[in-house]
C-alpha cells in the first residue's frame, strides 16, 4: 500500500504498542550475539603435546622436554604439537633422533579449560581443520536457511517464520550440548546456522510494524544493543564456566528466556496488506491503537486506500509469482542487488574474520573478546546519532572505509605493541558493528514488499558466504598474523567505496512494489 504510513499514523511514532514491540522483538536478538562466536571458546585449542605413556600425564615437565622435539611458531620456541622422538629402546631415557607421531594420543594444558571440543575429540594436528570446520557448517546453514527463509516468509508470512525459527534455534542449543561425537556436534551446529534467520526475521518484523522513528531506533539501536549484549555475554560465561558442554547449556538457558515473548508480537501488517487480507491487518492496527489508548478512525482502509490496495494487489496478487529472479529481472534491481551482495560479504566477513582473529592476539582471550564487545557498545548509540542526521548512504560507506583502513594500518604496527594492535582491531570491530546495524535497516528499506524478504535473504546468504570464509582468514593468522588484516581491509574499503552509488532511504516511506524502488546515485 502506497501510503501505509500516513494512513497509520493515528498510531503515533511511539506508544506502549510500539515499545512492547521495541523490546520484545530486539530481546530475542541476543542469542544471535554469542552463537556465531561460541566456537572461540567450544572450539578453542590449548597448548598441547604428544602423550609418552611412561611420563606424567599432566601437562608439561622435564620429562617431556627431553622426550618431543621443539619446534617454532610465531617466533616462540615450544614443544612440538604434533611429534615426539622415537624410543631407541626398553629405556625411559634413551631415544633415537628419528620421531614418530602422536601415537598414543595427546596431553593438553589445563590452565585455562576444562574441556573444549578440540580436547574431548583430539582434534589437532591431522585433524586440525576439524575444529574451524563447524564453524564453517554453521555459515553453511546460515547461507541455506537464508536463501530460503526469505521466500517462506513473503509467501507465508512472517511471524510463523520467525516463532519456528526461534524455537529450532533454542532446541538445537540443547541439544548441542549433549552430542555424543564430533559428526553430530558438526551437523546440530549445521541446523543452529538455518536457524540464524531469526535475526533477519527480527528485523523484517521490526521494520514493517514500526514506522519512521520507532523503526529507525529499533534498528540501529534495540537491535544493535542487544546484539552487542549477546556477544558480552560469551566472554563472561566462558570465563566462570570452563566445560564446554556446561557453558552451551548455559548459552541455550539465555535463549530459551525469551521464547515466550515471541507470542506477543503480531503478524505484519504491511505484509497482510500486500496479500489483500485487509481484515487482518485491520484487526492488528484495531488492538494496537487500543494498547495505546488511542480511539481509531470509523474506517482505517478509506475508499482512495482500497483502490491503491487493488492496484497493490493487481501487481501482487497470489505472491507465487514474485522470485527471486525479480531482484535481477530489472536494471535498477539489479544494481542493487549486487551491491549490497558485495557489501555484506564484506561486513560479514571482516566483522566475524577479526571476532574469530581475536584468540591469534597476545593477551587475555576473555579480557579482549569482552573489551571487544564492550567497544560495540559505543558505536550503537554513535551510529544512531549520526544516521539521525546523516544520510545512510554516507554513514555505510564511511563505517566500511574506517574498518577496512584500521585493519591495513595493523601491518605498520610492530608485534611488541600488542595493546595498539587489540585497540585497532576493537575500533575496527566497533565500527563494523556499525556498519552490521545499519545494513539491515538499511537492506530493508531499498527493497519493496513484495520482495523485502527475498531481498534481505539475498543480503544475508552472501553474508553467510562471507562467515564461511571468515573461520580460515582467522586460520591463517595462525602462521601470518598480518595477512588476514590484509585481506579484510581491502575487501572493507572496497565494498565501502561501492556502497556510496546506493540511493537514499532516510526519511522516505518504504516501497511497496518494485516500480516504486528508487535509482542508484549518479
Amino acid at each position: 500500500m502506497k501510503d501505509y504510513e500516513e494512513i497509520f499514523s493515528f498510531l503515533g511514532e511511539w506508544g506502549t504498542f510500539q515499545w512492547l514491540i521495541f523490546i520484545v522483538l530486539s530481546l530475542n536478538v541476543i542469542p544471535s550475539g554469542y552463537l556465531p562466536l561460541s566456537m572461540v571458546f567450544l572450539g578453542d585449542i590449548p597448548p598441547h603435546h604428544c602423550r609418552v605413556p611412561y611420563l606424567n600425564s599432566s601437562y608439561g615437565g622435564l620429562g617431556y622436554n627431553l622426550s618431543i622435539p621443539t619446534e617454532e611458531l610465531n617466533g616462540e620456541i615450544i614443544l612440538s604439537h604434533c611429534r615426539r622422538y622415537t624410543e631407541e629402546r626398553d629405556s625411559y631415557s634413551a631415544y633415537s633422533n628419528d620421531t614418530e607421531g602422536c601415537v598414543d594420543g595427546w596431553v593438553f594444558s589445563k590452565e585455562r579449560y576444562v574441556s573444549t571440543i578440540v580436547t574431548e575429540w583430539n582434534l589437532v594436528c591431522d585433524d586440525a581443520w576439524k575444529a574451524p570446520f563447524p564453524t564453517t557448517l554453521y555459515f553453511f546453514g546460515v547461507l541455506i536457511g537464508s536463501f530460503g527463509s526469505g521466500l517462506l516468509s513473503d509467501r507465508h508470512g512472517r511471524k510463523i517464520n520467525f516463532i519456528s525459527t526461534k524455537a529450532l534455534q533454542t532446541l538445537a542449543g540443547f541439544l548441542l550440548a549433549v552430542s555424543t561425537s564430533w559428526e553430530m556436534f558438526c551437523v546440530v551446529f549445521f541446523v543452529l546456522g538455518l536457524t540464524a534467520t531469526s535475526y533477519s526475521n527480527t528485523i523484517v518484523l521490526g521494520s514493517e510494524i514500526l514506522i519512521k522513528s520507532a523503526r529507525e531506533s529499533f534498528g540501529i539501536v534495540g537491535v544493535a544493543l542487544c546484539f552487542c549484549t549477546g556477544y558480552a555475554i560469551l566472554p563472561v560465561f566462558a570465563y566462570f564456566i570452563r566445560d564446554w558442554r556446561i557453558l552451551q547449556i548455559g548459552l541455550s538457558v539465555v535463549g530459551l528466556l525469551y521464547m515466550p515473548l515471541c507470542w506477543y508480537v503480531p503478524e505484519s501488517p504491511r505484509w497482510l496488506i500486500t496479500q489483500g487480507r485487509l481484515q487482518e491487518a485491520e484487526a492488528i492496527i484495531r488492538a494496537a491503537a487500543k494498547r495505546n489508548g488511542i480511539t481509531p478512525p470509523e474506517k482505517i482502509f478509506q475508499l482512495e486506500h482500497s483502490e491503491d490496495t487493488e492496484e497493490t494487489e493487481n501487481e501482487s496478487s497470489g505472491l507465487e509469482k514474485y522470485t527471486w529472479l525479480d531482484l535481477v529481472k530489472t536494471t535498477n534491481m539489479r544494481n542493487i542487488t549486487v551491491i549490497n551482495i558485495i557489501a555484506w560479504i564484506a561486513t560479514s566477513m571482516t566483522y566475524f574474520g577479526l571476532s574469530f582473529n581475536i584468540s591469534n592476539l597476545d593477551g587475555d582471550p576473555y579480557l579482549n573478546n569482552f573489551i571487544s564487545a564492550a567497544a560495540e557498545f559505543l558505536s550503537v548509540p554513535f551510529v544512531w546519532f549520526v544516521t539521525h542526521y546523516a544520510p545512510r548512504r554516507f554513514v555505510l560507506p564511511c563505517t566500511l572505509l574506517l574498518a577496512g583502513t584500521l585493519q591495513l594500518s595493523i601491518q605498520l604496527v610492530p608485534k611488541e605493541l600488542s595493546g595498539l594492535i587489540v585497540t585497532l582491531v576493537s575500533t575496527g570491530r566497533l565500527a563494523l558493528t556499525g556498519a552490521y546495524g545499519l545494513i539491515f535497516v538499511y537492506s530493508s528499506e531499498l527493497f519493496p514488499t513484495v520482495i523485502r524478504n527475498m531481498g534481505l535473504g539475498v543480503g544475508t546468504t552472501a553474508a553467510g558466504i562471507g562467515s564461511i570464509i571468515s573461520p580460515y582468514i582467522a586460520y591463517i593468522g595462525t602462521y601470518n598474523r598480518i595477512l588476514p588484516f590484509i585481506l579484510m581491509g581491502i575487501l572493507a574499503a572496497l565494498s565501502g567505496g561501492l556502497s556510496l552509488l546506493l540511493p537514499e532511504t532516510k526519511g522516505e516511506k518504504l516501497p511497496e512494489l518494485i516500480s516504486e524502488v528508487k535509482p542508484l546515485q549518479g
